[in-house]
């Protein structure tokens, strides 16, 4: 626990850092904190400061930066939460009005680009009622069996299949051969319904593999259906410091083609109530060592469906960035409910 001065102190050196980019020294400290205090003694505040990990000395300059444990505690415990102005959030409702969910969805993504400066990200609904085009069958060995399946807009899809009858390549011919004639365009909730009273034509053990692959189809369609939206990521180049290396911002644009593990992170807010705030390392994936991440789930008709966030550099003013987010998720909520 930190006592007030050190609180103060800690506060006006992230405030500064955030706002110049430059490491903060006594004399700066001395000025903006509204403490009277000498020099030494600020130095002697710094230093417990840095032995708790909270700052930082680069090499570079006598004087000190936030850690991620040091944004950590400002965001937790010494944040003042600033309310969006008028013009941003009008903005916002002017933007986000009930349309189709995909604009609604894309739209997001770029005011939260377009407000913070930094990139915007949203994780779009899981489409429900998912159609295919066609499903092929490939034997990998005796009882381990691939599914292949191909969507409408040609996305295609893998799973393993297990099974605990053996079946032949001309077997796996036919079962698929079936799906395709009588099932293509159907989504597969439909063929899931149809399936146990039209099959009855074919042997047991095949209509045994058709459930299992209308099972594991569903969830694979399902998962591809949920698409993370990118907007400003190039708006990142510009908030490197000189102190921050370009090979983490090379790992963060390698996870933005990658898309998966951002997915994974995006996820976790998923189930938060209300903003989480990833500082750095926090996130355990390198790419973000150097940045923050701010999400906030959003609802359609009062089921959570998907993620906003904004994904910036350590050094962000947060007391803005988050309202923004927070704003921008309830919006899109009340709109994609209203449709």
């Amino acid at each position: 626990m930190l006592n007030e001065r050190a609180q103060i102190l800690l506060k006006t050196l992230v405030e500064r850092y955030i706002h110049e980019g430059q490491p903060v020294g006594s004399r700066s400290l001395s000025k903006f904190s509204g403490l009277e205090l000498s020099p030494a003694t600020i130095r002697n505040v710094m230093a417990d400061l840095e032995e708790m990990g909270l700052v930082m000395s680069p090499h570079t300059s006598a004087g000190r930066i936030p850690t991620a444990k040091g944004y950590r505690l400002f965001v937790d415990q010494l944040l003042v939460i600033k309310s969006l102005r008028d013009e941003e959030l009008h903005h916002l409702e002017n933007q986000l009005h009930p349309d189709n969910p995909s604009r609604l969805v894309n739209a997001a993504s770029q005011l939260l680009s377009e407000l913070t400066h930094f990139a915007g990200v949203v994780v779009t609904p899981k489409r429900t009622g998912a159609v295919f085009r066609y499903i092929e069958f490939m034997a990998l060995s005796e009882k381990r069996i691939l599914l292949i399946i191909v969507t409408p807009e040609g996305d295609v899809q893998n799973r393993i299949i297990f099974t605990a009858t053996p079946y032949s390549q001309s077997d796996l011919i036919e079962a698929g051969n079936f799906i395709n004639q009588h099932y293509a365009g159907c989504t597969l909730d439909q063929i899931r319904g149809r399936i146990h009273t039209e099959l009855k034509q074919l042997r047991q053990d095949m209509t045994t593999l058709m459930n299992a692959a209308i099972e594991a189809g569903g969830d694979a369609v399902n998962e591809s259906s949920e698409v993370v939206v990118l907007a400003g990521e190039r708006k990142l180049l510009d908030t490197l410091d000189a102190s921050e290396s370009l090979a983490s911002l090379k790992k963060l644009f390698a996870l933005f083609e990658r898309k998966t593990k951002l997915l994974q992170l995006l996820e976790l807010s998923r189930h938060a109530h209300g903003v989480k705030i990833f500082i750095g390392g926090e996130s355990d994936n390198a790419a973000f060592d150097e940045f923050s991440v701010i999400t906030a789930p959003y609802e359609m008709e009062g089921a959570i469906v998907g993620t906003v966030g904004v994904i910036g550099p350590r050094r962000m003013a947060y007391e803005r960035v988050i309202p923004i987010v927070d704003v921008t998720a309830k919006l899109l909520s009340s709109s994609l409910s209203q449709q």
